[in-house]
């Protein structure tokens, strides 16, 4: 059996994170949110593959900031976790193109002035799985909705996931 290449970068981050559920669990909800919005928001191909491989890596240079600085802030995590990216998706089979667009959107996903599709959408399926797992009061679901969600599928289901109306 032929493995994709997004099969490849899961069973490289499962090995990388192997014995941390909590952020196998983050990155593989993030996964699946990406992978939905960017569908219903009509991404397909290439654009597709690149948002789920960053959707998969994007917390990847968690562990690299902990041992280096004893912290994981989104800053410290978009400075270490493109270099640590690059390999694993080169060791993965990604081309050139593939993977600069990655390390970007890793260099980017706590920056929230998205300016593209692919970057609004990991912002937004970040902050779905974060709002949970950080127990947001609904004040600041509601500034992330007037603030960071865009794309109409983000909004209808943080909406969904809190019974909150547009």
């Amino acid at each position: 059996m032929r493995f994709s290449m997004i099969d490849k970068i899961l069973e490289g981050m499962f090995e990388l994170y192997s014995g941390d559920v909590k952020r196998i669990q983050h990155f593989t909800k993030v996964f699946a949110y990406a992978t939905y919005i960017g569908r219903k928001e009509k991404l397909c191909g290439k654009d597709l593959l690149i948002l789920q491989a960053a959707a998969v890596v994007h917390d990847i240079g968690i562990h690299a900031c902990e041992e280096k600085y004893g912290s994981c802030t989104g800053k410290l995590q978009e400075k270490e976790g493109p270099g640590i990216a690059e390999k694993l998706l080169v060791k993965c089979g990604a081309d050139a193109d593939f993977v600069s667009r990655v390390c970007f959107l890793v260099a980017h996903h706590h920056t929230y002035s998205a300016d593209s599709l692919d970057w609004q959408i990991l912002l937004e399926s970040d902050f779905l799985v974060n709002a949970y797992e950080d127990g947001l009061e609904a004040e600041s679901i509601m500034t992330a909705f007037r603030k960071i969600f865009k794309t109409e599928t983000g909004k209808k289901l943080l909406c969904d996931m809190y019974g909150l109306s547009q």
